[in-house]
């Protein structure tokens, strides 16, 4: 979002005027931004065979799922019902990745049949997955390099006390499951976590994988995962995607010639493309003042953005609805019946009652994580597209809140 004339705008659309039409809470993404984000990442490899996997994860309404296929981007899902998700959206099987993390095997089966590619991180499942398919199904086998990487401990899945991937250290027994049910291993995968700052993590990691894609002679493609750090607030310190790009571009066309066939290198961003496109509308309901504090109480709360909360991760919070007033400290807080504090000691423009708030960074994450806490309504969302705004979610109504519950006599 932008500031122009002392109004916020996403395209040249006024964001008050937005939360006006639209209500509060809204989640509203800016189409251009993740477009130039994928663009970016697609420019910083221009010496491999790139597949951008989109985390979906991160943002799964079905209309982001579009927008991002229109750009080129594949897909990365973790369950089968964002598997579905993806094949309603029009991605083909073959542009699917499915990474799930201790599932059953039924669903392993369901997303088989589907179509999809398939990564498994569990040698249990692997030696079912061997067990049924043998070498008529391809896949895909997620290591555990153990490095400790990422903002948050549970943001970083590449740990040894991960539960994530296969022990790096296990390779001896994939290889005699692999071995015993002939499996046809096309791809490994690796995720140390996410908020990387450091090309070394990367490198580090694919090392490792170049190590062990030696014991496997049918590969196609090394995922490499994601985890770029985007900026929180001003001045951040960010992933340098391009010094990324040319390190682990050169290491993997070295590999490849060794390897002795060019393979396809796989990313699967989902915060890179999506988090700074997002911003997220809430209205002030209360502004109450204690001996020690001054809260702005919002028409919000974990319930529809719980990353404050959970990952104590920052956004940064501007009063759009009063951009040149008398700088205030506030702590701006939700109205779930828990403590639900979004910003701690904010410096905002004087907070009035009604004023409309935005949480900056707020694409990835933010809907996909909201809840029905305390019975409260999920927001909409709006996407603003070639200089116009969309609804591509409803707010919810209390039907919704009934929909699934069975009524008995008592």
């Amino acid at each position: 979002m932008e500031l122009v004339n002392g109004r916020y705008n996403i395209q040249g659309i006024d964001l008050e005027s937005l939360a006006e039409e639209f209500g509060t809470p809204v989640y509203v993404y800016d189409a251009a931004k993740i477009k130039s984000q994928f663009d970016r990442l697609s420019g910083a490899f221009p010496q491999v065979d790139l597949r951008i996997k989109y985390a979906c994860k991160s943002l799964t309404n079905i209309s982001i799922l579009k927008l991002l296929k229109s750009y080129g981007s594949e897909l990365d899902c973790v369950s089968v019902q964002e598997v579905k998700l993806g094949l309603k959206a029009g991605f083909s099987p073959e542009q699917i990745l499915y990474t799930p993390n201790c599932v059953s095997f039924e669903e392993i089966q369901q997303a088989v049949e589907l179509g999809v590619m398939i990564n498994l991180d569990n040698i249990s499942l692997l030696e079912q997955f061997g067990n049924k398919y043998h070498n008529t199904v391809p896949v895909c086998i997620r290591l555990n390099p153990h490095i400790m990487a990422g903002g948050n401990k549970k943001i970083s899945t590449g740990h040894a006390d991960s539960k994530f991937g296969i022990s790096i250290y296990q390779i001896a027994h994939i290889l005699k499951v692999v071995s015993t049910y002939n499996i046809d291993v096309v791809g490994l995968h690796m995720h140390t976590g996410s908020d990387i700052l450091d090309a070394e993590v990367f490198l580090r990691g694919a090392e490792i994988l170049f190590d062990a894609a030696k014991n496997f002679d049918a590969l196609r493609f090394i995922d490499f995962g994601s985890g770029f750090k985007v900026a929180y607030k001003e001045g951040d310190i960010t992933t340098d995607i391009e010094e990324v790009g040319a390190k682990l571009s050169s290491a993997f066309v070295q590999f490849c010639e060794t390897y002795g066939k060019k393979l396809e290198m796989w990313f699967e961003p989902g915060k890179f493309l999506v988090s700074e496109a997002g911003v997220f509308l809430v209205r002030t309901n209360v502004v109450k003042t204690t001996p020690a504090t001054v809260f702005a109480g919002v028409d919000s709360g974990l319930n529809h953005l719980i990353r404050p909360m959970m990952y104590d991760a920052y956004h940064e919070i501007v009063n759009i609805s009063n951009t040149s007033g008398t700088k205030r400290v506030y702590t701006v807080v939700g109205y779930i019946c828990e403590t639900d504090t979004f910003g701690l000691d904010r410096k905002l423009s004087e907070v009035k009652e009604g004023d409309i708030l935005a949480f900056k960074n707020a694409g990835a994450y933010g809907f996909s994580m909201a809840s029905n806490y305390n019975s409260r309504l999920r927001p909409a969302e709006v996407l603003v597209y070639n200089g116009k705004a969309h609804l591509i979610r409803q707010r919810e109504t209390f039907d919704d809140i009934l929909r699934n519950q069975v009524e008995i006599d008592i």
